[in-house]
């Protein structure tokens, strides 16, 4: 079968046997793809610094039907992001994002999930330290969006209702966003959410950035994301590099 070339980002990587690896990729065409580079390790004049977290380039895949791995025969970085290993803020973010995706994507081509995955590590690869945390909720918030789980922020998740994009308003994760005051008698365990949050999330699943957020309510919108993707995507699974990410002091302006 003659090689696939694709677009495709590095997720994670581990060392497999004494010699070579597997990678998380993100790839255009073929979705997310576990691939084996064999020889990695070995020598660095097959793939050079192409195989490091979070470089972009086109891959050489070779795809056999039913297996779950794959074979890498080649990577040709056009992007290698080195900025987002420079600072653990931006680190942990980009590791954070890597994980949404390895979570909820598949094998299935997904053009609009690979533009926001790129976009999003772009976004946080030129973020300043107090810029990060944004960034990657913006990021984070677009990834989702483009998944189909945007929350409802404008009108009630439940009746439809319009909603007054000034007031406070009752918000349900298992609802699926924020609720009229009739509907939210009727929630248990609903929280509020200001009128800046809900300005703040509208911005972030269409792609845009919200900026002036304080640490505080920074904090809050890291809870929250974390709460909506666990109720919508990741079910029980711990996100262990979400949880690095949200703990992490760096992450304060």
């Amino acid at each position: 079968m003659a090689p696939l070339v694709t677009e495709a980002i590095v997720l994670h990587t581990f060392h497999y046997l004494e010699t070579s690896l597997i990678l998380r990729l993100m790839t255009r065409d073929v979705g997310t793809q576990s691939v084996l580079a064999r020889g990695a390790r070995n020598s660095r004049k097959r793939f050079g610094s192409s195989l490091d977290l979070f470089a972009q380039g086109s891959a050489e895949l070779h795809m056999r039907p039913n297996r779950d791995l794959q074979a890498l025969t080649g990577l040709d970085v056009t992007r290698a992001r080195p900025r987002l290993a420079t600072d653990v803020g931006r680190f942990t973010a980009a590791s954070m994002l890597a994980e949404l995706v390895m979570r909820c994507s598949s094998d299935e081509p997904s053009p609009g999930l690979f533009d926001a995955v790129e976009q999003s590590f772009d976004r946080i690869a030129a973020a300043e330290p107090g810029e990060t945390l944004e960034a990657a909720l913006a990021g984070a918030w677009d990834v989702v969006s483009t998944l189909g789980f945007s929350p409802s922020v404008d009108r009630c998740a439940s009746c439809d209702a319009l909603l007054d994009p000034e007031s406070t308003v009752a918000f349900s994760h298992p609802a699926g966003g924020a609720l009229c005051v009739r509907c939210a008698r009727s929630v248990v365990g609903s929280r509020q959410l200001p009128s800046s949050a809900r300005s703040a999330i509208r911005s972030w699943v269409q792609g845009g950035r919200a900026a002036g957020m304080s640490s505080i309510d920074a904090r809050a919108h890291q809870r929250l994301l974390r709460e909506f993707f666990q109720e919508h995507v990741a079910g029980d699974r711990e996100l262990r590099a979400y949880r690095v990410w949200e703990q992490g002091a760096w992450n304060v302006a």
